[in-house]
């Protein structure tokens, strides 16, 4: 399923021309896109001039309604939203694939989508591993494999991976998500280096170009839905632990993100950003 709301002006690839530190006139992929750092990346990335493509879950109840709030508030971007399962490859070249039909290129990928199921390891499920891997892990190298391809052939573009703090620390009932998040710190340097060697191979401009980039983000705990289930008691040891003494806000995030996504952005690959209130120092 894929529904556009709003109107794309005409031409405004040539009467929207991207300019150095922006993302203006770019075309924007946020997985898990309709909902807490996604949603806020999708509004900082539509509120500095990119179109944007959010990707969602069918569970999404709000999908319709956020894609109308995203239209009415950014008159001008083109909007549209994506239906499909992360944990699923076929999923993600054909989402990947819509966008670029739809919007006619895609500049920049943000890998944020992902889920939690938490247990002790005695009490994990083959399923319980293999799902949020699936979807954590294995979906954002799919998407970018996708994306990817069609980068090269432009011989730009920028590619984010939503990782987390649990990822550097792990966390106790947590095995699976950890796993998932570390294993984006790898997937995110590896594809980096090839990122700038296919590009190469492929003659590609480089130098002053924007190039083609690929970063992670680390947040911490952020005040999203995903800490809902969490008693008052644990988050007030959790606030209790980091420095700056409170959770952190969805589009604290998305600013860092939006910040990687720039064209002048350039000069930074292969890297990841914290951003967790001090949490790991």
């Amino acid at each position: 399923m894929m529904t556009t709301v709003g109107a794309l002006q005409e031409g405004h690839d040539q009467a929207q021309q991207p300019r150095p530190g922006q993302v203006q006139g770019r075309v924007a992929l946020i997985t898990g896109g309709t909902r807490g750092i996604g949603a806020a990346t999708c509004r900082e990335l539509a509120d500095q001039g990119a179109h944007i493509a959010a990707g969602y879950w069918d569970g999404d109840e709000d999908v319709e309604k956020f894609a109308a709030d995203m239209a009415a508030g950014h008159p001008g971007r083109r909007i549209t939203v994506h239906e499909g399962n992360i944990g699923q490859a076929e999923d993600c070249h054909r989402v990947v694939g819509e966008v670029i039909a739809q919007h006619g290129r895609l500049d920049i990928l943000v890998n944020n989508a992902g889920i939690t199921i938490d247990r002790t390891v005695a009490k994990m499920t083959e399923e319980d591993w293999q799902k949020v891997i699936a979807v954590n892990l294995s979906g954002a190298f799919f998407m970018a494999q996708a994306a990817v391809e069609h980068m090269i052939e432009r011989g730009t573009g920028r590619i984010i991976n939503v990782s987390s703090v649990i990822g550097e620390t792990g966390n106790i009932g947590q095995v699976n998500y950890a796993a998932s998040k570390s294993g984006l710190f790898g997937l995110t340097k590896s594809l980096a280096r090839e990122a700038i060697f296919q590009v190469g191979r492929a003659q590609r401009p480089v130098g002053d170009n924007i190039g083609l980039t690929v970063n992670a983000v680390t947040p911490g705990f952020i005040a999203t839905g995903m800490l809902a289930t969490i008693p008052d008691k644990v988050l007030d040891k959790i606030r209790a632990q980091i420095p700056v003494g409170r959770l952190g806000e969805p589009e604290e995030i998305a600013r860092v993100v939006c910040f990687l996504a720039a064209d002048a952005s350039a000069y930074i690959t292969g890297q990841i950003w914290a951003v967790n209130g001090g949490l790991d120092m």
